[in-house]
């Protein structure tokens, strides 16, 4: 029978490296995601150091985590929410200042997709414009672009 008190506990350096061999982190939510390991013989400055030590070798990186993130999350959601997410996960503001600039250049066109992936066929009345509205901002769109998407459409059914 297996006995999991057998197993050596892991490292934090080694639970680091297997999060980071998943996907990219940013440096604060590697650090919050080691938090939880540390043991009496550990304090914080040890996760800064693991830290530190990663992104000096290059193997943790805010940009390379951020690029990341918007070339994911661009397909589903919009300026606004993907550059919350970003500064929720502690990624410095002039990395996120480059991926507004990035998002910016494409959301009219992400937003319309979007908008086609939900729905059909453009609204109709007021109650169909204001609930396809809600669910484009809820997916972090501005009104402005919100406009443009669900008037364009609307043009585009009355030729």
């Amino acid at each position: 029978m297996f006995n999991r008190k057998s197993q050596p506990e892991k490292s934090l350096r080694q639970r680091a490296l297997e999060y980071l061999g998943k996907r990219e982190y940013s440096y604060k939510e590697l650090g919050q995601k080691l938090k939880p390991y540390l043991d009496e013989n550990d304090d914080v400055d040890s996760i800064t150091a693991i830290l530190d030590d990663f992104k000096t070798r290059g193997w943790l990186s805010d940009a390379r985590f951020t690029e990341q993130m918007v070339h994911a999350r661009r397909a589903k959601f919009g300026s606004s929410k993907i550059i919350h997410e970003l500064r929720e996960k502690g990624v410095d503001s002039s990395l996120i200042e480059g991926a507004a600039e990035q998002l910016k250049d494409t959301e009219l066109a992400s937003a319309k997709e979007i908008w086609q992936k939900k729905y059909k066929n453009a609204p109709e009345n007021r109650d169909e414009w204001a609930k396809q509205a809600r669910f484009l901002q809820s997916r972090g769109f501005g009104f402005d672009v919100i406009k443009r998407v669900l008037n364009s459409t609307q043009e585009n059914d009355d030729e």
